[in-house]
Protein backbone atom coordinates (compact mmCIF):
# COMPACT_ATOMS: atom_id res chain seq x y z
CA UNK A 1 0.00 0.00 0.00
CA UNK A 2 2.54 2.36 0.96
CA UNK A 3 4.27 1.52 -1.92
CA UNK A 4 1.27 1.93 -4.37
CA UNK A 5 0.92 5.47 -2.60
CA UNK A 6 5.00 6.60 -3.53
CA UNK A 7 4.01 5.41 -7.20
CA UNK A 8 0.95 8.00 -7.21
CA UNK A 9 2.73 10.82 -5.64
CA UNK A 10 5.52 10.67 -7.70
CA UNK A 11 2.84 10.25 -11.12
CA UNK A 12 1.25 13.70 -9.70
CA UNK A 13 4.19 15.51 -10.04
CA UNK A 14 5.70 14.27 -12.95
CA UNK A 15 2.36 14.88 -14.44
CA UNK A 16 2.82 18.19 -13.12
CA UNK A 17 6.03 18.97 -14.01
CA UNK A 18 4.52 17.63 -17.44
CA UNK A 19 2.16 20.23 -17.37
CA UNK A 20 3.82 23.39 -16.15
CA UNK A 21 6.50 23.10 -19.24
CA UNK A 22 3.33 22.20 -21.81
CA UNK A 23 1.96 25.34 -20.51
CA UNK A 24 5.17 27.52 -20.44
CA UNK A 25 6.03 25.91 -23.94
CA UNK A 26 2.29 26.89 -25.45
CA UNK A 27 2.50 30.62 -24.30
CA UNK A 28 6.40 30.83 -25.05
CA UNK A 29 6.18 29.83 -28.87
CA UNK A 30 2.95 31.65 -29.81
CA UNK A 31 4.79 34.80 -27.95
CA UNK A 32 7.93 34.17 -30.18
CA UNK A 33 6.16 33.49 -33.64
CA UNK A 34 4.66 37.08 -33.02
CA UNK A 35 7.60 38.47 -32.17
CA UNK A 36 9.54 37.16 -35.25
CA UNK A 37 7.39 37.37 -37.37
CA UNK A 38 6.11 40.94 -36.74
CA UNK A 39 8.85 42.72 -34.91
CA UNK A 40 12.71 40.74 -36.22
CA UNK A 41 11.40 39.88 -39.59
CA UNK A 42 8.08 41.68 -40.22
CA UNK A 43 10.06 44.69 -42.52
CA UNK A 44 11.75 42.23 -44.61
CA UNK A 45 8.82 40.27 -44.87
CA UNK A 46 6.47 42.56 -46.23
CA UNK A 47 9.19 44.59 -48.05
CA UNK A 48 9.32 41.00 -49.89
CA UNK A 49 6.11 40.37 -50.37
CA UNK A 50 5.27 44.10 -51.56
CA UNK A 51 2.50 44.60 -48.86
CA UNK A 52 2.08 47.02 -46.01
CA UNK A 53 0.94 44.65 -43.51
CA UNK A 54 3.06 40.99 -42.42
CA UNK A 55 -0.57 39.20 -42.33
CA UNK A 56 -1.40 39.62 -46.16
CA UNK A 57 2.21 39.53 -46.95
CA UNK A 58 2.25 35.79 -44.93
CA UNK A 59 -1.13 34.85 -46.83
CA UNK A 60 -0.08 36.30 -50.13
CA UNK A 61 3.65 33.79 -50.09
CA UNK A 62 1.54 31.28 -49.24
CA UNK A 63 2.48 31.33 -45.52
CA UNK A 64 5.73 31.66 -43.38
CA UNK A 65 9.39 30.11 -45.07
CA UNK A 66 10.53 27.67 -43.33
CA UNK A 67 12.88 24.12 -44.32
CA UNK A 68 13.74 25.73 -47.79
CA UNK A 69 9.53 25.87 -48.87
CA UNK A 70 6.40 27.91 -47.35
CA UNK A 71 4.32 26.37 -44.85
CA UNK A 72 0.94 27.34 -43.00
CA UNK A 73 1.43 29.28 -39.55
CA UNK A 74 -0.20 27.12 -37.69
CA UNK A 75 2.31 24.23 -38.50
CA UNK A 76 5.12 26.08 -37.93
CA UNK A 77 3.79 26.12 -34.14
CA UNK A 78 3.57 22.93 -33.81
CA UNK A 79 6.98 22.53 -35.19
CA UNK A 80 8.14 24.59 -33.17
CA UNK A 81 5.94 23.80 -29.85
CA UNK A 82 7.35 20.09 -29.94
CA UNK A 83 10.87 20.54 -30.32
CA UNK A 84 10.60 23.20 -27.22
CA UNK A 85 8.41 20.62 -25.33
CA UNK A 86 11.04 18.17 -25.86
CA UNK A 87 14.36 20.23 -25.03
CA UNK A 88 12.60 21.64 -22.42
CA UNK A 89 11.56 18.45 -20.75
CA UNK A 90 15.22 16.73 -21.30
CA UNK A 91 17.28 19.38 -21.44
CA UNK A 92 16.37 23.31 -20.20
CA UNK A 93 14.42 22.20 -16.91
CA UNK A 94 16.90 19.68 -15.47
CA UNK A 95 20.51 21.45 -16.45
CA UNK A 96 18.50 25.06 -15.28
CA UNK A 97 17.46 23.13 -11.70
CA UNK A 98 21.57 21.96 -11.65
CA UNK A 99 23.09 25.20 -12.73
CA UNK A 100 20.79 27.35 -10.18
CA UNK A 101 21.52 24.54 -7.35
CA UNK A 102 25.35 25.22 -7.16
CA UNK A 103 25.00 28.56 -6.66
CA UNK A 104 21.94 28.79 -3.95
CA UNK A 105 20.60 27.40 -1.26
CA UNK A 106 16.78 27.20 -0.78
CA UNK A 107 16.96 26.79 2.83
CA UNK A 108 18.87 29.94 3.13
CA UNK A 109 17.87 31.72 -0.09
CA UNK A 110 14.08 33.17 -0.66
CA UNK A 111 12.23 30.77 -3.21
CA UNK A 112 11.30 33.35 -5.94
CA UNK A 113 15.25 34.14 -5.57
CA UNK A 114 15.92 30.34 -6.24
CA UNK A 115 13.02 30.13 -9.11
CA UNK A 116 14.82 33.27 -10.50
CA UNK A 117 17.52 32.04 -11.02
CA UNK A 118 16.43 28.79 -12.35
CA UNK A 119 14.27 31.19 -14.89
CA UNK A 120 17.85 32.77 -15.84
CA UNK A 121 19.95 29.33 -16.12
CA UNK A 122 16.93 27.95 -18.38
CA UNK A 123 16.61 31.04 -21.31
CA UNK A 124 20.77 30.66 -20.92
CA UNK A 125 20.29 27.01 -22.20
CA UNK A 126 16.77 27.00 -24.21
CA UNK A 127 17.27 30.98 -26.15
CA UNK A 128 20.83 29.58 -27.67
CA UNK A 129 19.14 25.92 -28.68
CA UNK A 130 16.22 27.32 -29.96
CA UNK A 131 17.41 30.37 -31.97
CA UNK A 132 20.27 27.73 -33.60
CA UNK A 133 17.20 25.55 -34.31
CA UNK A 134 15.24 28.55 -35.48
CA UNK A 135 18.67 29.01 -37.95
CA UNK A 136 18.34 25.26 -39.06
CA UNK A 137 14.29 26.10 -40.08
CA UNK A 138 14.29 29.16 -41.98
CA UNK A 139 17.60 29.53 -43.40
CA UNK A 140 17.12 31.07 -47.26
CA UNK A 141 18.59 27.28 -48.49
CA UNK A 142 17.94 28.99 -51.69
CA UNK A 143 20.85 31.42 -51.99
CA UNK A 144 22.94 28.22 -51.00
CA UNK A 145 24.81 27.46 -47.43
CA UNK A 146 27.34 28.71 -45.92
CA UNK A 147 28.49 28.03 -42.56
CA UNK A 148 29.98 31.36 -41.56
CA UNK A 149 26.63 33.34 -42.76
CA UNK A 150 24.48 30.02 -40.58
CA UNK A 151 26.74 31.04 -37.42
CA UNK A 152 26.32 34.79 -38.07
CA UNK A 153 22.51 34.30 -37.91
CA UNK A 154 22.26 32.22 -35.49
CA UNK A 155 24.06 35.32 -32.95
CA UNK A 156 21.99 37.49 -34.22
CA UNK A 157 18.99 35.63 -33.55
CA UNK A 158 20.53 35.61 -30.28
CA UNK A 159 20.64 39.12 -29.77
CA UNK A 160 17.24 39.33 -30.86
CA UNK A 161 15.49 36.44 -28.51
CA UNK A 162 17.54 36.54 -25.41
CA UNK A 163 16.34 39.96 -23.98
CA UNK A 164 12.99 39.54 -25.10
CA UNK A 165 12.92 35.47 -23.70
CA UNK A 166 14.37 36.71 -20.19
CA UNK A 167 11.88 39.45 -19.37
CA UNK A 168 9.07 37.57 -20.97
CA UNK A 169 9.47 34.78 -18.92
CA UNK A 170 10.77 36.27 -15.37
CA UNK A 171 8.05 38.99 -15.47
CA UNK A 172 4.93 37.39 -17.56
CA UNK A 173 5.05 34.08 -18.49
CA UNK A 174 6.07 32.54 -15.28
CA UNK A 175 3.99 34.07 -12.94
CA UNK A 176 1.01 33.01 -15.38
CA UNK A 177 2.18 29.49 -15.21
CA UNK A 178 2.32 29.66 -11.03
CA UNK A 179 -0.92 31.09 -11.08
CA UNK A 180 -2.40 27.96 -13.51
CA UNK A 181 -0.47 25.51 -11.34
CA UNK A 182 -1.24 26.91 -8.20
CA UNK A 183 -5.48 26.47 -9.86
CA UNK A 184 -4.74 23.17 -11.10
CA UNK A 185 -2.97 21.06 -8.69
CA UNK A 186 -3.69 22.30 -5.29
CA UNK A 187 -3.39 18.99 -3.66
CA UNK A 188 -0.03 18.94 -4.54
CA UNK A 189 0.95 22.23 -3.08
CA UNK A 190 -0.70 21.54 -0.58
CA UNK A 191 1.71 18.17 0.36
CA UNK A 192 4.77 20.07 -0.23
CA UNK A 193 3.69 22.78 2.19
CA UNK A 194 3.18 19.73 4.59
CA UNK A 195 6.12 18.09 3.56
CA UNK A 196 8.22 21.24 4.19
CA UNK A 197 6.97 22.66 7.31
CA UNK A 198 10.14 23.34 8.74
CA UNK A 199 11.31 24.63 5.58
CA UNK A 200 14.53 22.74 5.80
CA UNK A 201 13.85 20.00 3.24
CA UNK A 202 16.19 20.80 -0.48
CA UNK A 203 13.29 20.64 -3.67
CA UNK A 204 14.28 17.47 -5.31
CA UNK A 205 13.45 19.37 -9.46
CA UNK A 206 11.55 22.67 -10.45
CA UNK A 207 8.02 21.40 -9.55
CA UNK A 208 8.83 21.87 -5.62
CA UNK A 209 10.59 24.69 -6.29
CA UNK A 210 7.48 26.50 -7.77
CA UNK A 211 5.42 24.61 -4.82
CA UNK A 212 7.49 26.63 -2.43
CA UNK A 213 7.53 29.94 -4.04
CA UNK A 214 3.69 29.55 -4.13
CA UNK A 215 3.44 28.43 -0.46
CA UNK A 216 5.58 31.67 -0.09
CA UNK A 217 3.79 33.64 -2.14
CA UNK A 218 0.51 32.91 -0.15
CA UNK A 219 2.11 33.53 3.39
CA UNK A 220 3.50 36.74 2.24
CA UNK A 221 -0.49 37.50 0.55
CA UNK A 222 -1.98 36.36 4.34
CA UNK A 223 0.12 39.20 6.08
CA UNK A 224 -1.12 42.13 4.02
Amino acid sequence: MFNCMVFIMKSQIQIQHLVYAFITVIITVHAFVFYSLYVVEGDDIMRAAGTTSVLQAINSQGGVYMFGSYLPVWLMIIIEMVCAFVLAVTMGSPLAFRLASRKFDPRCNHPMIFESAIITATVCLMCPTMSLLADFFYYPYYQGFDVIDFLCRWFRLICYNLPFAYFSQMFLIQPFVRFAIHRIFPDNIARRNKQNTNKTIIPADETEVIADVIIRESEIAAMD
